[in-house]
């Protein structure tokens, strides 16, 4: 499982929404450190289990500053249950839409709900990176890619260049 495959556009995995993971086994934690792995390598600082073609509603982040060490965290059926306000994710990027970054409308504040990696409940309050970084990956989660929240013709702009370069 440590080799695990990020799957970059136009590949429409991405496209699925994912299942909810009813049991936490041996397997399930073996994937989770595969996605840390996979994430770290990258590098970035979230995933969601279907960008490795993982169809389960799983997403890892670790926003810590890279010289504080690691701080992976997991959240396994994320929901989103309160959401506020509005701000400009600026330069906002993907692992599975390379070479590409834009702006994009997100919540200013938001309260998810979800588990742990050991099932337990948790119930989070977030803003600022957190807050966006959540929403990108429960995006995932929900098969939307963050070049849908953008302009059409900036979005059509990257395609275009997707086209290209897949061409070559």
């Amino acid at each position: 499982m440590n080799n695990l495959k990020i799957l970059t556009y136009p590949d429409k995995t991405l496209n699925q929404a994912t299942a909810p993971l009813d049991n936490i086994d041996g397997q399930v934690q073996e994937m989770i450190d595969g996605m840390a792995n996979a994430m770290y390598e990258a590098p970035g600082i979230g995933l969601a289990a279907i960008q490795v073609g993982w169809d389960k509603s799983v997403l890892i982040y670790d926003i810590s500053p890279r010289e504080d060490g690691r701080e992976l965290h997991v959240l396994i059926n994320p929901k989103i249950v309160n959401q506020e306000g509005q701000v400009i994710s600026e330069n906002e990027g993907c692992l599975s839409v390379p070479d590409f970054r834009a702006d994009v409308k997100r919540s200013e504040f938001l309260t998810v709900e979800g588990h742990d990696r050991e099932g337990k409940p948790i119930r989070l309050d977030a803003e600022g990176i957190l807050a966006i970084v959540l929403q990108h990956e429960i995006d995932h989660l929900n098969g939307t890619l963050f070049i849908e929240r953008i302009s059409s013709l900036k979005r059509q702009m990257y395609k275009r260049r997707m086209k290209k370069k897949l061409k070559q």
